[in-house]
């Protein structure tokens, strides 16, 4: 099998690189999160302008046409450089379902406005109570004088707040945990009835709880087919949970080469301490533990648009187990190497330590994985459907 990336995904790669390198040094990164507004429009403006926002979504709408791969590249280079940017809500989670089931109308309207920068989206998906059950919806829609009321509550919706459309799943039939039931509504934060609390997080993103009360959205709000949401949602999920395994690799990178540059400079007995063998053996578990995350990651990319669930799930799940542990080894070596220095805030060691402890548990710690990994197989295939609908005409 051949691993190498493509011309034109070695172009991505690079151009990506040289654009964070250039624009997102750790001191510029402590400034976006200490802002409070929880990401650079500028650095947003410069990936908007190199196409990055663009990368899932098909060249016949303007966009790279990329898949999982593409998307593993991006999203690792935005690890190594901790990047708090809405790119996986926004990009790989939001853009991605609309590309996937949205109408012609709601993707021609939406994809440009995303690929240009000027329209950021946030999934609303989890849910108090829910923990990572993505068919538990207490959130519910009902139909009234041709439009849909919303009534409900959703948690922890990265980037809710500077959303401009948020995408929010919603029970319009079935019990709170069926399969069935479950449908997807573009809700503008702005609307009647729709009122929030933001908050930081300890890993230097910001997330929202957000609240729906007789929430009015046009009929024409609905993406895809009603009570048929769900496969669509873990669609969603597995292609972020994808896309966090591949800037987990990017952070074990960056702490590899922060520790070894450590064990370089500091000294003990005269002697750099990068000399002893036994640290020489602990980085070598490091780097294993990285090289094995990389290869998972990749699996996950391949696999991530496998037109069978159940296969997708899998190599997911496995993918998001193992890296959850190699993350924690190296997180853990990373802090130990540094010594003291290692728990401070002034060094980003610290700061990739949060980063990864957050990505363990962002859409399923590595036991839940575990657990859905040995009974994916099991789990009957949905389709993802979708079919044509009226013009749309508000959001």
């Amino acid at each position: 099998m051949n691993f190498d990336f493509t011309e034109e995904q070695q172009l991505l790669q690079d151009s990506v690189g040289k654009f964070l390198e250039r624009n997102y040094s750790f001191e510029t990164r402590r400034e976006i999160v200490a802002s409070r507004v929880g990401y650079s429009p500028l650095a947003w403006e410069g990936m908007a302008s190199l196409g990055l926002l663009g990368v899932p979504v098909p060249a016949d709408h303007g966009g790279f046409g990329g898949g999982g791969v593409e998307t593993m590249i991006v999203m690792e280079a935005m690890g190594r450089h901790l990047s708090v940017e809405p790119y996986l809500g926004t990009v790989v989670m939001a853009a991605s379902c609309v590309a996937t089931v949205g109408t012609q109308d709601q993707r021609d309207y939406l994809l440009p406005l995303v690929m240009d920068g000027t329209m950021r989206l946030a999934c609303a998906f989890g849910e108090p109570g829910s923990r990572y059950d993505l068919a538990h919806v207490e959130t519910t829609a009902r139909q009234e004088g041709g439009f849909w009321i919303i009534d409900g509550a959703k948690s922890v919706v990265m980037h809710g707040a500077v959303a401009d459309l948020l995408i929010v799943s919603a029970r319009t039939s079935g019990a709170t945990t069926d399969r069935e039931g479950v449908s997807l509504f573009f809700v503008n934060p702005g609307e009647d009835g729709v009122n929030g609390r933001e908050y930081p997080t300890y890993d230097g993103m910001r997330a929202a709880e957000i609240t729906f009360d007789n929430v009015q959205v046009s009929a024409d709000s609905l993406i895809g087919v009603a009570d048929h949401g769900l496969a669509v949602v873990e669609l969603t999920v597995d292609r972020a949970i994808a896309a966090l395994c591949a800037e987990a690799v990017g952070i074990m990178t960056a702490l590899n080469a922060a520790t070894l540059d450590y064990l370089k400079t500091r000294q003990q007995f005269g002697v750099p301490i990068g000399r002893f063998q036994s640290l020489q053996h602990r980085m070598v578990d490091m780097l294993m533990h990285t090289e094995q995350a990389r290869s998972m990651a990749l699996l996950a990319a391949v696999k991530v648009d496998d037109p069978d669930p159940a296969e997708r799930r899998r190599a997911v799940s496995a993918a998001k187990e193992l890296i959850g542990r190699s993350g924690r080894f190296v997180a853990q070596q990373a802090i130990q190497l540094h010594g003291g220095m290692g728990m401070t805030d002034e060094l980003a060691v610290g700061h990739y330590v949060k980063r990864l402890t957050a990505i363990d548990t962002q859409f399923g710690d590595a036991d839940w994985h575990l657990d859905r990994f040995a009974t994916a197989a099991a789990t009957p295939a949905e389709p993802i459907l979708a079919k044509p609908r009226s013009k749309w005409k508000k959001i």
